[in-house]
């Protein structure tokens, strides 16, 4: 990569753009899409807002790249005011990329001529050079260049759309879940190369996706959006380990339940008594993620919680399979086990927990 090149794609810290929402209120009619919204992504981070259908994350994404505009709140990009009482900033003076779900790339220009068409005029006397190092920067061989876009796999669509959304050299990069068409290996492979491209060029990104996976694996926060409003902001090792209520808990992940009472820093639940980590006391409701559940043929240890389980079904799933486990006072539930063991249904096994419970008062 040559030094005026590389110099027109990085960018520096003092270039990134932080972004800041706050008070942000969205109607249409007299329909609330968004309440009270206040999100920060600090400058150079990538954040995901992930929600199921219908919890707002598209409108949030049209109110930050402009082809919108809220109701109540402001929003600022780096130090300016883009959005608040008296300030409309239109989207084309954002300084903001944007690739949507299907990449929109022009159908009748070469890859170079759609990564070329986001080249500022300055830029395009280096135009050859440019598109070469944006090509690679998102892990594309520059020969690919003369190719029209039917002519690529999905993925290398995609990337195509972040060289050509990296061209404008964005302060801040939006991804409308564009991985969602693609299958599952590509998937996970795309998501990978675009986030290291937006890292390397350090650029502050927002990605909309309702894929849990994703959002646990490509941001350094994660923003989970449920009915317009935000349940909860945090990294995403913290919101799987300590989710802020059970709905959050059980949108990014799998969840296994029980009724239970906690008193004196242990919960009471099916499974015997458990330590917890919060002071809550009284009735409540006990939450294991399933890698915490251990299935076993002997009995557990005097100082091991744990309990008799009948198997009444299982679903083989490759490198694991699924029992659905019948428990005394509880309702079935699912634990995942290694596909080595071997088990049928009708066997009765022992089933305990490791670490600690999270709960949930009561509702």
């Amino acid at each position: 990569m040559t030094e005026t090149s590389r110099r027109s794609i990085e960018h520096s810290a003092s270039e990134n753009s932080a972004i800041e929402m706050r008070g942000i209120g969205k109607r249409y009619g007299t329909t609330p899409v968004l309440e009270s919204i206040d999100l920060v992504v600090p400058a150079g981070s990538k954040t995901v807002i992930v929600g199921s259908s219908g919890s707002g994350k598209t409108t949030l994404l049209r109110l930050l790249s402009g082809f919108d505009f809220p109701d109540a709140g402001t929003i600022c990009i780096g130090s300016e005011i883009v959005v608040g009482p008296g300030v409309a900033v239109p989207a084309h003076r954002r300084g903001i990329g944007h690739v949507a779900q299907d990449g929109a790339l022009f159908p009748h220009l070469t890859v170079g001529q759609n990564v070329a068409f986001g080249l500022d005029r300055n830029d395009r006397g280096d135009r050859t050079a440019i598109v070469a190092d944006l090509l690679g920067l998102v892990s594309l061989d520059p020969s690919l260049e003369s190719r029209r876009p039917d002519e690529l796999s999905g993925g290398q669509q995609q990337r195509v759309a972040l060289a050509r959304a990296m061209a404008r050299k964005p302060g801040v990069m939006l991804l409308d879940e564009p991985f969602s068409a693609l299958d599952t290996g590509l998937r996970a492979a795309t998501r990978e190369l675009v986030a290291a491209a937006l890292s390397s060029a350090g650029i502050t990104t927002v990605l909309v996706t309702h894929d849990r996976e994703e959002a646990l694996t490509f941001g350094d926060q994660v923003a989970v959006l449920r009915d317009g409003r935000l349940a909860q902001v945090g990294t995403p090792a913290a919101l799987y380990s300590a989710p802020a209520d059970l709905a959050t808990a059980r949108f990014l992940g799998g969840a296994v339940v029980f009724d239970a009472l906690a008193s004196a820093g242990q919960v009471h639940c099916a499974l015997g008594l458990v330590a917890l980590s919060s002071s809550l006391e009284g009735a409540c409701t006990a939450l294991f993620r399933p890698e915490q559940m251990v299935v076993e043929t002997t009995a557990p240890g005097a100082d091991a919680a744990g309990c008799i389980a009948r198997i009444t079904a299982i679903e083989f799933q490759g490198a694991t399979q699924l029992l659905t486990l019948e428990l005394a006072g509880a309702r079935a539930i699912e634990v995942p086990v290694t596909s080595g063991a071997t088990y049928r249904p009708g066997d009765q096994v022992v089933l305990r927990a490791i670490g600690d419970a999270v709960v949930f008062a009561a509702s």
